[in-house]
């Protein structure tokens, strides 16, 4: 797992990394630069022209070093220092007087605006080291202008930990770098995983510069990357002993006479997750909809009103493990009764859809069971259960997460791009795959199926989750890459895809 970070919390590893470990300001952006030239290195050619844009602080610092190694082995480099020389202090300073004495030159962009201009198209590949991580409110000239320049052209631009003139913790963009690749250094930073600040990274790159772990787990929030080695060290093995009752019996209540379909594709999902018996629970009039839908899977039938449930339940002779509950439902008075009655039944459970339209109704009775209780709402969702609107739940997802999932004890999976699992105690888990393919309607109802199916396997809830969550979007990345585009994606496309997936994981 890969730490992420806020701003705050980057410059009090900083202090740690040089107060309490030892590390100098200066040495650490030696090591800074060098990691950053060698990731550098294998991404530009040399027989591209190179410019390295550099501005006052460790950004720019980290510019001198980048372009000190550069010029050494031989890349036909320019660095244009932003500043005038006397404002560039500290450790930054130090590495270019470095640079300096190793015999090379710059350009100053103070009184050579013109020569600038000119020279800006003609580069192959661009170093942004201006601004940082810094960043507050608008950017101002001279850089407004510079960041404009160096979005108009065709070059490939490197930024440096974030793209300049993007605020490290996201929210409102005015003017930045739209970056082809980030390097970002040591731990992602929290804007690169919101919205519209994620817009402007491009591909990520994280480059480890050899900040000790501790200082990290001293002064950062409990937040997190989930990458592929993590999903592959927590999936499960399976045993030849196995039998369907060992992978769990998962009862799925879903389904109204307008919306039969999300129900069988939360089953299908499930069960192509490795689920060992799913029972769909669905209104007694639906039933001809769904019962050959996925021949694998058992039906319950309960009373229905008006093409919905009731109200009532009936759990006669019902033996299950788990239960997903919200698919296709409808929001009827039946259902929110029925959806009361579902939250007290003592198993894991998997909250979505229109289960989640009662949360009111029920959310104290969620603080107080005794079994994991996952929820998996979009924004608009989200919006709803806490109350506020769908901007303000996009300008605060990790705090917005954190807070829910702390006051009623449940895991909150906010879905989108970049969707964060949030476990009860307030670790943060970020998936990094998916794809646009995902935005339409019956990918939620697939990935509860997968989540509910993989509560059933795993030894603890938040790698369960947090691994569906991976696979349901690089289901969706593994159908781009072999044949769909991203308009053309169905989610029984996702279902079908996860059998490649999987196997790549197990």
């Amino acid at each position: 797992m890969i730490p992420i970070v806020t701003a705050d919390e980057m410059y009090a590893i900083d202090r740690e990394v040089a107060e309490r470990i030892g590390i100098r300001d200066d040495s650490l952006m030696e090591n800074a630069g060098q990691a950053l030239f060698r990731a550098l290195k294998e991404r530009i050619s040399r027989a591209h022209r190179v410019a390295v844009l550099a501005g006052t602080g460790n950004n720019g610092g980290d510019g001198f070093v980048i372009a000190r190694m550069l010029k050494s082995c031989g890349y036909e480099t320019d660095v244009w220092l932003i500043p005038p020389r006397e404002k560039v202090k500290g450790a930054a300073r130090m590495a270019l007087e470095v640079y300096e004495r190793s015999g090379y030159s710059w350009l100053p962009y103070e009184g050579n605006e013109q020569a600038f201009a000119a020279r800006v198209p003609h580069y192959d590949a661009i170093v942004d080291a201006l601004l940082g991580i810094g960043v507050k409110g608008d950017v101002r000239p001279p850089y407004k202008e510079i960041i404009e320049q160096v979005n108009r052209t065709s070059a490939t631009v490197y930024a440096i930990d974030v793209p300049s003139g993007v605020p490290a913790d996201g929210g409102d963009v005015s003017t930045a770098v739209c970056a082809d690749v980030t390097l970002t250094i040591q731990c992602p930073k929290l804007g690169a995983y919101t919205f519209p600040a994620a817009d402007y990274y491009g591909e990520i790159a994280v480059v480890d510069i050899g900040i000790p772990p501790v200082a990290v787990q001293a002064k950062a929030a409990a937040r997190f990357l989930w990458e592929q080695s993590d999903v592959v060290r927590a999936m499960p093995k399976r045993t030849r002993s196995s039998h369907k009752g060992t992978h769990g019996k998962l009862l799925i209540v879903g389904g109204s006479k307008v919306m039969s379909g999300a129900v069988t594709m939360t089953a299908k999902a499930a069960l192509r997750s490795g689920v060992g018996l799913v029972t769909m629970a669905v209104p007694e009039t639906v039933y001809e909809a769904v019962a050959n839908r996925v021949p694998e899977a058992m039906c319950r039938l309960w009373p229905a009103e008006d093409g919905a449930f009731a109200g009532a339940a009936d759990w006669d002779g019902l033996d299950i493990d788990a239960m997903a509950i919200g698919p296709g439902m409808g929001r009827t008075d039946g259902v929110r009764r029925l959806v009361n009655e579902l939250v007290r039944h003592p198993v894991p459970l998997v909250i979505d859809a229109d289960a989640l339209f009662f949360w009111d109704d029920y959310a104290e009775r969620v603080r107080g069971r005794n079994a994991p209780t996952v929820i998996t709402p979009h924004p608009g969702e989200m919006a709803r259960i806490v109350h506020r609107s769908v901007r303000e739940v996009e300008h605060d997802r990790f705090g917005v997460s954190k807070r829910l999932a702390m006051e009623y004890g449940v895991y909150v999976v906010l879905k989108g791009p970049y969707t964060i699992v949030t476990a009860p105690d307030g670790a943060q888990y970020v998936n990094a795959t998916g794809n646009p393919a995902l935005a339409k309607g019956g990918s939620g109802d697939v990935l509860t199926g997968i989540i509910a199916a993989f509560l059933l396997q795993h030894e603890a809830v938040q790698p369960a989750v947090s691994n569906a969550v991976f696979v349901h979007g690089k289901a969706a990345d593994w159908l781009v890459q072999h044949g769909h585009s991203p308009w053309d994606v169905l989610a029984s496309d996702v279902i079908d895809a996860l059998p490649a997936v999987l196997a790549s994981m197990t």
